[in-house]
């Protein structure tokens, strides 16, 4: 017997595997939408339109030589790590064109925007023509430009930036035996470790007072102390002043007087939305940024914009990054395509997180979220909670701690998160990322079920211990002090070994070992009685595993006590270069 399935479906509906799925319609024909940017969102935006709409003219004009290029692989060519840069080359307009029909123009610079005429002006560099280009629709995705310090000398040609593929051709080819690195955000620490990897001697020079500023400072201490051992110079809470030209090295002179000799320099101090010409139309901008709504629309009739050069008006925090630009250049193709289509299907572009990652030789540094700057700033309400658990069992050979700090409000819900380590650093930044986008608070992390099996994780997971000290915070059963409320003469009750003890601790400190401590209280109430008074004393271990023990012990018996978040491991890192001034070493009261 022979089916004619046309009879079986009405019009319009397709074979669906269990259903009948109902046949979207495309846009109307010959819809032009011209994308500005060929770069992550710009052509994310641009694959994702062509998957929606077979019909559309789609042109994306890129102003450089290169289209879809591996930016965040740049710092990785340079250090040798990615041997060939055709690697850095993800696609060419020819390949764009013969996958996905897309028009393709690089060395094609947009330089005004009619929105009224839905028109843009274009300048090609290499060829010297000039033109107008109309549109249906119009995608911008300018990115951001280095942002150079104010300091004389930048015209040096030893002087770099790391942007482009360009900036790193340039790098690669460098040769000499001293770098300076001018700015240590993640471009820089990735350029930092690129050239000592290549056996310069580098100097890293962050004028913010530690390097990875938006790390909490007992965070980037970890992060210093690695790239020292680097063989990295770093001079933190400084500035570049100027930077003299000689005949076989430059010399940059820091602001403390300190001169380094350079035979490359790489400036690393920032971005800025690269918007003049979007601004120039009228487009409604904020700091320079072009300001979006939920789907990406600007203030101007049919142009959207996405990427490192936008910021939403519902928040004011741009976040200058791959992953949210590519997802969003998705998003803002959903919403021309369901325009056209009469929908309203799209979904929205999510406020960003900012989670990041970065390599500093065997460490990882990451983070998600707010920071305490921008908590403060706000004037959130909140507490910290910082734990060292091992990334797998610690009976399993290389076991090492991943140190995480998180931010909890007052309700419960986790406002940042960050984390340190050699191993599965990216694993747990991954899940409170995402249990922050899905709403969950803190004590919900205590019942994550996460993979475990001895050289991969724990029993209770490193996420979940950190979910379980927020929750004793949360219900009353403990009271924290953070290293940076702890003063040298607050009394401390350490319960460490003997031997940990006498290797650094508070001055005004008791050592009692927690295994000792319920045959003790007598020895901390005379000290209370002598010493302390009615004032809190603080229990403090090496992380806070056993201080939570004694913690309970002394609480229990009756004592005005809290808890020093993290120990003395986040102590130290806190208290950074301090820490030998501030800690006494040698037996104490015991």
């Amino acid at each position: 017997m022979r089916w004619n399935l046309a009879l079986k479906y009405p019009q319009g509906y397709s074979w669906g595997r269990g259903s009948r799925q109902k046949l979207k319609p495309e846009s109307k024909p010959n819809m032009r939408v011209v994308v500005v940017g060929g770069v992550a969102g710009g052509m994310s935006a641009a694959a994702r339109l062509r998957r929606r709409d077979e019909g559309a003219e789609i042109i994306v004009l890129e102003r450089s030589k290169y289209v879809s290029f591996a930016n965040c692989g740049l710092p990785y060519y340079v250090g040798g790590e990615i041997e060939d840069p055709t690697k850095l080359l993800l696609h060419t307009p020819q390949t764009l064109k013969a996958a996905l029909n897309l028009d393709v123009r690089i060395n094609s610079e947009v330089t005004a925007i009619n929105p009224g005429a839905h028109s843009v002006q274009v300048a090609n560099s290499e060829t010297g023509e000039a033109y107008a280009l109309t549109y249906d629709h119009l995608i911008l995705s300018p990115g951001g430009l280095a942002s150079l310090p104010p300091i004389d000398g930048l015209d040096s040609p030893r002087v770099h930036t790391l942007r482009t593929v360009d900036d790193a051709l340039a790098l690669r080819e460098a040769s000499g035996t001293h770098a300076v690195v001018l700015g240590a955000g993640f471009i820089g620490i990735e350029a930092t470790e690129a050239l000592a990897q290549r056996g310069f001697e580098t100097h890293l020079v962050e004028y913010a007072e530690h390097v990875l500023p938006p790390l909490e400072v007992e965070m980037a201490t970890l992060v210093t102390q690695e790239l020292r051992a680097l063989g990295v110079c770093v001079h933190a809470g400084v500035a570049a002043q100027s930077i003299t030209h000689g005949d076989d090295q430059d010399c940059v002179t820091l602001s403390d007087g300190t001169e380094l000799s350079a035979d490359v320099i790489v400036l690393s101090t920032g971005v800025h939305p690269d918007t003049a010409f979007a601004e120039a139309a009228g487009i409604e901008t904020k700091r320079g940024y072009i300001l979006v709504d939920e789907h990406g629309r600007t203030s101007a009739d049919d142009v959207y914009a996405v990427g490192d050069g936008t910021m939403g008006r519902d928040h004011d925090r741009p976040v200058a990054l791959a992953g949210p630009a590519n997802r969003g250049g998705r998003l803002v193709a959903d919403a021309i395509a369901d325009a056209e289509q009469g929908e309203a299907t799209a979904r929205p572009i999510p406020s960003p997180q900012a989670t990041a990652i970065v390599r500093i030789g065997s460490l990882t540094a990451a983070m998600t979220g707010a920071n305490r700057q921008a908590l403060d700033a706000s004037g959130a309400e909140y507490f910290t909670v910082h734990t060292h658990a091992n990334q797998h069992a610690g009976y399993f050979p290389g076991a090492k701690p991943v140190h995480i700090l998180m931010h909890v409000g007052t309700g419960g819900q986790i406002l940042g998160a960050q984390a340190v380590g050699t191993d599965g650093v990216d694993r747990r930044i991954d899940v409170i990322a995402t249990a922050m986008r899905a709403g969950l608070k803190a004590t919900d992390l205590i019942d994550l079920d996460l993979a475990y099996a001895p050289p991969y994780g724990q029993a209770k997971d490193p996420v979940n211990q950190t979910g379980m000290v927020a929750h004793n915070v949360l219900t009353g059963e403990l009271v924290l002090t953070g290293p940076d409320a702890l003063t040298e003469d607050m009394p401390v009750l350490d319960v460490r070994t003997v031997g940990e003890y006498a290797a650094g601790h508070m001055p005004n400190s008791l050592n009692i070992p927690h295994t000792q401590l319920r045959d003790r209280l007598d020895e901390v109430r005379s000290w209370v009685d002598e010493k302390v008074g009615d004032q809190p004393f603080v229990v403090m271990c090496a992380a806070g595993v056993r201080s939570w023990i004694g913690y309970r012990i002394v609480r229990h018996a009756g004592f005005n006590v809290t808890m020093l978040s993290g120990g003395i491991q986040t102590l130290r890192a806190w208290l950074g270069e301090k820490a030998e001034a501030v800690l006494v070493t040698g037996k104490g009261r015991s």
